[in-house]
């Protein structure tokens, strides 16, 4: 089968399209024809070993995948811990869902880990009171545009959206944001309290890391809660206890790799992710669906923000 395999850390031209034999699934594991392999920010740290998790090379990127079941021809979308990038895949059980009738491979694969990872964000990390206010960073993102929609019905008051251009902006307000601004640092405190009527905010929902995150944590009222999923930047930060203390604020860290043993987690979630979608109270914004190939070229516009919603690779191609 083709796949792409990395045998060094590096850049993008580390991602090498191979010739492999199809895997073999174990116990309790499904093998997959993918139709489709989804591209998370997280790829790319993993490509350059600084993800939170360490490897072993030689490795098949790819932590999530769409397609069809080999034993039962069903449709699936599947988490794993790697090899998605690939013609096939195997997955756990245990974290192989069926896709609902009349969703496209695309949507299920947004819903299977951004979707959750956002769903999560504010119900078991953020916690959001009914009526506070939520700024979304990167809300134009694969995580940010269904963060922006899922807002108000999960309880929150003001969405604030922020992203990197006009057009993305635009998006944002599109999905239901109340307000968007620029993204970037200098001059974002300000920018997050005035797009909140004047009033510190509640809670940011933030994944940058660096001088985002730092204007994003003075722009919190008492009591504000910012939560850190990402680190895009590679920049990490220092908090300081006193600081915290002097203005009642929480940072809270979330990764979904921790969801993944706790099928509580990602099972009742996941349904309602999909009955939201059915219902079309959900639209998942997909971006591009990059030939196996073009995965460099794929992670190189995913890094560089300029890509919009979902952005897949398509092993038919």
């Amino acid at each position: 089968m083709r796949a792409i395999q990395m045998s060094e850390y590096g850049g993008p031209e580390v991602l090498r399209l191979v010739d492999l034999p199809v895997p073999e699934p174990g116990p309790a594991e499904i093998l997959v024809r993918v139709t489709r392999a989804g591209l998370n920010f997280a790829d790319t740290h993993r490509r350059t070993n600084s993800y939170l998790s360490k490897d072993e090379l030689p490795l098949v990127p790819g932590s999530e995948v769409a397609g069809v079941r080999e034993d039962t021809g069903e449709r699936v979308v599947a988490l794993m811990g790697l090899g998605g990038y690939a013609e096939y895949a195997v997955a756990p059980g245990a974290l192989t869902f069926p896709i609902p009738a009349g969703v496209a491979d695309e949507t299920a694969l947004a819903l299977v880990l951004q979707g959750l990872t956002a769903w999560h964000l504010y119900r078991t990390s953020a916690r959001v009171q009914p009526g506070e206010s939520v700024v979304v960073h990167a809300a134009a993102g694969g995580v940010g545009s269904l963060a922006v929609q899922l807002g108000k019905p999960l309880g929150a008051g003001r969405v604030i959206a922020t992203a990197s251009t006009q057009d993305k902006r635009d998006l944002a307000l599109e999905l239901g944001a109340d307000a968007a601004v620029d993204g970037a640092a200098e001059g974002l405190t300000e920018r997050l309290v005035e797009a909140n009527l004047g009033q510190p905010v509640d809670i940011v929902l933030e994944m940058a890391g660096g001088a985002v995150f730092d204007a994003s944590l003075a722009a919190l009222a008492p009591f504000g809660r910012l939560v850190t999923y990402g680190i895009a930047s590679g920049e990490n930060n220092t908090i300081r206890s006193g600081s915290l203390l002097r203005r009642s604020h929480s940072v809270v860290g979330f990764w979904f790799q921790h969801c993944l043993s706790r099928p509580a987690m990602i099972d009742g979630a996941l349904a309602d992710l999909f009955e939201r979608v059915e219902r079309r109270e959900l639209r998942v914004v997909t971006g591009p669906a990059y030939p196996l190939d073009q995965a460099a070229q794929a992670q190189t516009e995913l890094a560089a923000r300029r890509t919009t919603g979902k952005v897949t690779l398509d092993p038919t191609a």
